[in-house]
């Protein structure tokens, strides 16, 4: 994730079906199953100030009020806005307010990472509520934001070096670790559910079609691949859609899965996966492809992306350049940034043109998948908490937290429109061999 987001520690495991309709319906959203929870705070016994009542009001003015209610560590809650509140937040401690005053984003997922603060209630429905008061709120600073989001990418360019370490730091977990919660080929990006009775596996494929036909894929053809992932798209356009693929990504841990499952299904010789980065391709191919990558080239280098596409494609060539974006300009969330996607950035449509305008490319077909994604997210989220516990024996407690807020967060996202899901297809200007309609997309594979 496709799609914002030092080290990887700890979101905590959920209970099992049963154990959850035998406890109390007003569980705290962190408790552990069978263990006690250690990261809990005792509350200090000293009373609440005004000043720091007033810390915490601030803090939710700045937020748009959104409909939760919050309690420090005096038991005395305080509600913002007008709405019944959808969750009750418990915090801790001092130091845990005056982290969300000074910076709301990384103050909560740290705290709810170390168990310094509780959510009473549903978290999907907190973070939907915050997301929808603030994201508003901030828009008639969206300049600022936009300048501070400029200033960030000058700072912390994606160089080649960065960029490994970026992908390293997400995606070079653990194997085990994604199979726990993704489709049974490991496809981390968006699904497509032309049926919403389709199941995640169903639902991928259905995906993986829906791209090759609106690349219009012809067997004999070549292709190139920026950012394979698991290697699932590579593998299904070689199989089902008889081209030959070309696909590069800089996770040691894909590429090397991604060969072996190319080695055991047959593929080898119609798939080559390269450890390298997008940068350093080679070859003319007659479509592009990248699925859940773009997030991660940064605003800087989308010249330089767009120079590799356009060196890359034959004359009829053409390309789907498919990513997380915005409505309108904003850095990613700083939490996600600093935990969990490194370097990554979503783009606007308007942004993403910087890639293809300046090389002579015109846009054939936009379509926006928000709410496939949301989806998506929601049966990840679904199998994550089955597993959870899990998670926190293969690392620990808080980074099977973190996670949890991650994906949570991201359907947040999703639903509440602050994130996009833009599927753009592109041909060199003046290329007249295109369809008449869309009429093919829907025809089945």
């Amino acid at each position: 994730m496709a799609s914002e987001v030092s080290t990887h520690r700890g979101i905590g495991a959920s209970r099992s079906s049963v154990e959850e309709k035998a406890e109390p319906a007003r569980r705290p959203d962190l408790a552990l199953p069978g263990r006690s929870n250690s990261l809990r705070r005792p509350r200090p016994r000293r009373r609440v100030l005004a000043v720091e009542r007033w810390l915490l009001q601030r803090m939710l003015s700045r937020l748009g009020n959104p409909a939760v209610r919050v309690e420090l560590w005096d038991a005395r809650p305080i509600a913002a806005g007008g709405a019944p509140p959808v969750a009750l937040v418990r915090i801790h401690d001092l130091r845990t307010l005056l982290g969300l005053f000074a910076r709301p984003a990384i103050g909560f997922g740290e705290a709810y990472a170390d168990g310094r603060i509780e959510v009473e209630g549903d978290l999907l429905e907190l973070l939907e509520s915050v997301s929808r008061a603030a994201w508003p709120a901030r828009a008639p600073n969206r300049s600022l934001g936009l300048r501070r989001s400029q200033g960030l990418a000058r700072l912390r360019a994606n160089t080649l070096g960065r960029s490994r370490r970026n992908v390293h730091h997400h995606y070079d977990i653990r194997e085990e670790f994604y199979r726990l919660w993704l489709d049974e080929q490991l496809v981390y990006t968006c699904a497509y559910f032309p049926d919403r009775a389709m199941g995640l596996e169903e639902a991928q494929r259905a995906k993986m079609d829906y791209v090759c036909r609106k690349l219009r894929l012809r067997p004999g053809e070549s292709v190139v691949e920026a950012g394979f992932g698991w290697g699932a798209l590579a593998l299904h356009m070689a199989r089902h859609y008889g081209v030959r693929v070309r696909a590069y990504n800089l996770s040691h841990e894909q590429t090397r899965y991604a060969r072996r499952r190319a080695e055991s299904e047959g593929l080898s010789s119609r798939v080559e996966f390269i450890e390298d980065d997008y940068r350093n391709v080679s070859g003319r191919f007659d479509a592009f492809v990248s699925v859940g990558m773009l997030e991660h080239v940064g605003r800087k280098h989308y010249r330089a992306l767009g120079e590799v596409i356009d060196r890359c494609l034959k004359p009829q060539g053409r390309g789907l350049i498919h990513a997380i974006g915005r409505d309108r300009p904003a850095p990613v969330d700083a939490w996600i940034r600093q935990r969990i996607f490194p370097g990554a950035y979503a783009p606007t449509l308007r942004e993403m043109m910087d890639v293809l305008e300046p090389n002579g490319f015109s846009v054939l077909d936009v379509e926006n998948l928000r709410l496939h994604y949301a989806e998506t997210l929601r049966h990840w989220l679904a199998r994550y908490q089955t597993h959870e516990h899990r998670v926190a024996e293969m690392f620990d407690d808080r980074f099977a937290r973190m996670w949890r807020l991650y994906l949570t967060g991201s359907i947040a996202g999703f639903t509440t429109g602050t994130l996009q899901l833009f599927q753009v297809v592109f041909a060199r200007s003046g290329v007249n061999a295109i369809p008449a309609t869309r009429a093919f997309l829907y025809e089945g594979p």
